[in-house]
């Protein structure tokens, strides 16, 4: 499929009214906006005034523009501020008073970037703004976590980490038009530690391995099959993003989105091409010259402006 796309606590049993959901059985789906998602499970304001949190021994002052801010971000790594919105619905910027809040309290940080030929500034979390989110859980059981990241770990692939979001929304608001309710957004990172994980783990323990995996072809496909991953010349395929949702009646079910760069082609294309993955044109993403990088560049990147967001 093709898509085109340019701690403040009361008592245990009391909870704030601003900070939603906290009667709702885990269990049951809820129509909801999909960037409200990321926020379901966290102890955090929901309303337009700032509210105190507490995080241990440290307090923040939050309102629910800001939680949700902090919760997409940290999700996806890197947002642009043009997608992300503030208390008054409207697109955010560097100058924009809730970016401009949380890089005060220390929880974010922005940089000025080219997304195609388009200038925009990215947002990422700091350490501190992670931890404000583990912080704030609400654990349902065995229900699985969604991850939060901090920082930037693939600089040459910001040009196409930094739409993930973008298609990530498109995806999210087919599923809720038709009911469905969002429950956990992975990242390629995830599910690829976990095929690591899988590939290693006869050897760990082991004095005499030299790490190199000794899984069988039929091993990888059953593990690939049971991850509903596909196989191509016995490599397993992953998306960029696995959307993680309910239907109405309460059956669970993913989507596994892929960003399409300039940069996909030959056997790779052809590869992602048979996947069955939701595939969403990066519109705007250009062929960068020597200084793009990386196969899913798109855009120019100086790595030192990189080296100093990472800082």
């Amino acid at each position: 499929m093709w898509r085109d796309d340019d701690a403040r606590s009361p008592d245990p049993g009391q909870r704030e009214p601003s900070r939603g959901g906290t009667h709702r059985d885990p269990r049951t789906p809820e129509v909801a906006d999909p960037r409200e998602a990321f926020t379901r499970d966290l102890d955090l304001p929901r309303g337009s005034a700032r509210e105190r949190v507490r995080v241990r021994t440290r307090t923040v002052d939050l309102r629910g523009s800001e939680a949700r801010t902090l919760a997409t971000v940290g999700t996806f790594r890197v947002v642009p501020a043009s997608d992300l919105r503030d208390h008054g619905e409207r697109p955010t910027d560097a100058r924009a008073r809730d970016l401009r809040h949380l890089r005060e309290e220390g929880l974010i940080r922005t940089m000025p970037y080219m997304m195609g030929r388009t200038r925009t500034t990215l947002v990422t979390l700091t350490d501190r703004g992670r931890d404000v989110l583990e912080a704030v859980r609400r654990h349902h059981g065995r229900e699985p976590l969604q991850a939060f990241y901090a920082g930037i770990v693939k600089p040459r692939e910001l040009a196409h980490d930094a739409r993930l979001y973008q298609a990530y929304l498109r995806a999210a608001e087919r599923l809720a038009s038709r009911g469905a309710c969002v429950r956990r957004v992975l990242l390629d990172d995830e599910l690829k530690r976990e095929y690591q994980r899988f590939l290693q783990d006869s050897n760990r323990g082991r004095g005499d391995s030299d790490g190199r995996p000794d899984r069988e072809r039929h091993e990888i496909e059953q593990w690939a099959h049971t991850h509903h991953l596909p196989v191509e010349d016995g490599h397993v395929q992953f998306p960029d993003v696995r959307i993680e949702y309910e239907e109405r009646d309460g059956r669970r079910a993913i989507e596994d989105v892929e960003v399409v760069t300039p940069h996909y082609r030959g056997a790779h294309a052809a590869a992602k091409a048979r996947s069955g993955f939701s595939r969403y044109r990066a519109v705007g993403a250009r062929v960068g010259g020597s200084g793009s990088g990386g196969r899913r560049g798109g855009t120019a990147f100086n790595p030192r402006v990189a080296e100093g967001f990472l800082q």
